[in-house]
């Protein structure tokens, strides 16, 4: 018998539709239901069995973390009733997909692979991604191969742990890259291949869970560049934002005045992580220095460890543990 793989539909350009087979920029996001995308993809029934299901049809700027709540709750609860699904596969945008496979990759309790995938060109386009993307995503799902390797994206025939992959480029097809570590593996003429393991915890290993969690805390994102002062820093706190990412420059790094607000912030009581701008490289913890050291995080995925930290504790020494194992 096939393996029973679930799609889970939220929007994005693999859903999306344009007004001629030439357009790949300024179509419209989140048009096709689950339904149509999959009956672009001939023989998709030959790989596995598919039970679709519409979660959302957004445009991927336009989900909210309320919107990773539910889709976590809602993939734990397929893997906890149908203990014969082999993988789910959430199709995304492109814009936030990172964040989300991030996300789902520190609270999902199953060593069953969930895989996030979208497309670089609407459903119109003359050769669009999306349908053997969609399909390599099926294969990654199905395979007894990414049992235990947690969130993984894929795209482009390249598979990419969901901690450490990124959207380089806003246009093209091999967009999504991981500069510091690079793919996990590869789809090739329909072949599933991995050549690397991720290291740091995902997944069933993580402190991580959902099961009383209804809202998380507000953590925002500041960046640095020249002449930054302190109106940002002031405007966040004034929203009750629990944590703050510095997105700095080169090593962390932000002028003076915003760091000064930054280290008042942190002396009320305001968690705030150093992370770098640039996108690649760790920053590293410093004893003199009162801020989590996000290692090689991304701004925004930072952003989303500090949230789910903070509805563990507010202890920095744990919260930068947690920064060191994640």
């Amino acid at each position: 018998m096939l393996p029973l793989v679930k799609l889970v539909a939220t929007g994005g350009t693999i859903a999306g539709k344009g007004d001629n087979p030439l357009q790949t920029m300024g179509y419209r996001a989140g048009q096709l239901g689950i339904e149509e995308i999959t009956a672009t993809i001939p023989g998709l029934s030959s790989y596995a069995r598919i039970e679709g299901e519409q979660f959302v049809n957004l445009p991927s700027s336009a989900l909210v973390p309320e919107d990773w709540l539910r889709l976590a709750q809602r993939i734990n609860t397929v893997f906890q009733d149908q203990p014969d699904v082999s993988g789910v596969v959430v199709t995304h945008g492109t814009d936030t997909l990172e964040e989300t496979a991030y996300f789902l990759s520190l609270v999902l309790k199953s060593a069953k692979p969930v895989v996030v995938v979208g497309s670089m060109r609407p459903s119109t386009a003359i050769s669009p991604d999306g349908p053997m993307n969609l399909l390599n995503a099926v294969r990654v799902a199905s395979s007894s191969k990414s049992i235990g390797l947690g969130v993984l994206v894929v795209m482009n025939d390249e598979i990419y742990a969901a901690r450490d992959v990124t959207k380089t480029n806003a246009n093209r097809l091999d967009t999504f890259r991981s500069y510091d570590l690079g793919a996990l593996g590869s789809i090739d003429n329909g072949e599933v291949e991995f050549y690397h393991r991720p290291l740091r915890k995902l997944g069933i290993q993580t402190e991580f869970s959902l099961e009383s969690v209804t809202t998380l805390p507000r953590v925002d994102i500041i960046l640095g560049y020249v002449g930054a002062d302190d109106v940002l820093v002031n405007a966040l706190l004034a929203a009750k934002a629990e944590g703050i990412v510095l997105a700095g420059t080169g090593a962390g790094h932000i002028s003076p005045s915003a760091e000064q607000a930054l280290r008042k912030a942190h002396d009320a009581g305001t968690l705030i992580v150093r992370a770098s701008r640039t996108g690649t490289g760790r920053i590293l913890q410093s004893r003199t220095d009162d801020f989590i050291a996000a290692d090689n995080l991304s701004p925004q995925k930072a952003r989303i460890l500090l949230m789910l930290a903070l509805t563990k504790t507010r202890d920095k020494t744990e919260i930068q543990r947690m920064f060191c194992e994640y």
